[in-house]
């Protein structure tokens, strides 16, 4: 007796000391790892950053420019010519070029339809047909800026994605632990009903066949528990996808890790579906995408637009001695220091025009298309993600019930068995059913837990 109980103190110990050395991995502490590490969820993040260089670009189409052109010639001893004129170019976000620079000409043989001497110029080139109100510069800056903001979504909606499937791995690594546990448990319980049986064989009480029955329900159960930890293994596997470090680089799952199994046995709540349908009509990446899509194909309707106007381009300058363009303004000067000349071009058909604009116009409607397909798709597939989330919410009440009336079964047939009333083949039986309807609830918790992340996914609710 003082032996039994001292191996029993052994076991007690070995078990707690191997609890204690293993570590709480719950679901947030995953999702967060992988929020923070996992390449996809990096690059979703780089998705903004190039649309926001893209419109660092897009407002250089603004930058003020400075230009130089000048030109020298002197041969056989005489100085020909030399022009040297610096100029200022400033665009305005109303389609207005403001310009200004300096000429230093002179030579033996300049043309004459340049000032010799040191001038200045302030001036403008103002569009009064074509590019008066949309310009491609204008057009340019507009679509950056709602290509930022369709960066943002399409970085939810891959966070999105990565977050259901992660999810779906942790559960399922979840729900292998849980069946690997459960055998566990039976084969400890198992093996204790057949040491009972050889003591009581030993003495005389028990059948020989009673021991070898026992015997062989633990050999089923060992069996059992090496095709879960096979499966143990290949989701743990299956988890380490996701795992990574900062220096991005790939870990395994540590070997002391265990899921949260309250969590697991926990219900999961979802919000009413038609409060999801609307939530995700209003607010899912993918729709969100498509809008700012339209509005970016909005911006190219209007350029192409301008491609039906003629293009008329008004260039008015001040001109002023000296390198002082503003130097004694007056009314006099104004009407005889001025150039000004008038650029006009108008394709006689329109045809290339007229092509690019019908070509904007059908993008909107074939985007609008896609648009209202995908509304009605995401609908449908938050509803039939409900759907199965209702059912697999019942069969689990269904299953709980039958928990507790197959272990009820089985307590009165061991207390039976204990009085002689009973055989172990039927305990065998009742503790087999018992153990198969486990595997069942646990096969069903892990769908429930995955169709109540579809639902939250098939929103776009996942970040």
């Amino acid at each position: 007796m003082k032996q039994y109980i001292l191996l029993f103190f052994i076991l007690v110990t070995c078990v707690f000391s191997r609890v204690s050395a293993q570590q709480l991995f719950t679901a947030d502490d995953f999702i967060q790892w992988v929020k923070q590490f996992h390449p996809v969820a990096r690059q979703a993040n780089l998705q903004v950053n190039k649309a926001e260089a893209e419109l660092t670009s897009a407002r250089g189409g603004f930058d003020p420019t400075v230009g130089l052109n000048a030109s020298r010639k002197t041969f056989d001893g005489k100085n020909y010519y030399y022009y040297t004129n610096p100029e200022l170019k400033i665009p305005t976000p109303i389609g207005i070029d403001i310009k200004t620079g300096l000429e230093n000409n002179g030579g033996n043989y300049i043309t004459s339809e340049v000032t010799k001497g040191q001038t200045s110029y302030l001036g403008v080139e103002v569009p009064v047909g074509k590019g008066l109100l949309f310009d491609k510069r204008r057009a340019v800056l507009q679509q950056a800026k709602i290509y930022v903001n369709q960066s943002e979504q399409e970085r939810l909606s891959m966070l999105n994605d990565l977050l259901f499937d992660a999810y779906v791995s942790y559960w399922q690594w979840a729900g292998a632990y849980q069946l690997y546990s459960m055998y566990t448990r039976y084969i400890e319980v198992a093996g204790n009903r057949l040491r009972l049986l050889r003591t009581a064989y030993n003495n005389g009480d028990k059948a020989m066949m009673d021991t070898l029955e026992a015997y062989t329900q633990i050999q089923g159960y060992r069996m059992n528990q090496t095709e879960a930890l096979l499966k143990l293994n290949n989701a743990s596997l299956e988890l380490s996808n996701y795992l990574w470090l900062q220096n991005d680089s790939a870990v395994m799952l540590p070997d002391h890790f265990r899921p949260d199994t309250l969590q697991f046995a926990s219900e999961k709540d979802v919000s009413a579906v038609e409060d999801l349908v609307s939530q995700a009509l209003e607010k899912h990446p993918d729709l969100r995408s498509y809008q700012f899509k339209l509005d970016g194909l909005e911006v190219e309707r209007r350029l192409k637009f301008q491609s039906l106007l003629p293009y008329i381009n008004l260039k008015a300058n001040l001109l002023n001695k000296d390198y002082y363009v503003l130097k004694n303004v007056s009314g006099t000067m104004l009407e005889n220091n001025y150039k000004w000349g008038i650029e006009l071009k108008m394709p006689l058909l329109l045809r290339e025009g007229r092509g690019d604009y019908r070509k904007a116009k059908l993008k909107i409607q074939e985007t609008s298309l896609q648009l209202e397909n995908k509304r009605w798709q995401l609908s449908n597939k938050i509803r039939s993600y409900y759907n199965e989330y209702t059912l697999l919410q019942q069969q689990l009440g269904t299953t709980s019930s039958m928990y507790r009336n197959y272990q009820a079964l089985l307590k009165n047939e061991e207390l039976k068995f204990s009085q002689g009333e009973s055989s172990l083949f039927v305990i065998n039986s009742r503790e087999s059913k018992l153990i198969e309807l486990l595997q069942k609830q646990t096969e069903l918790r892990v769908k429930y837990l995955k169709s109540a992340y579809a639902v939250s996914w098939a929103a776009g609710m996942l970040q």
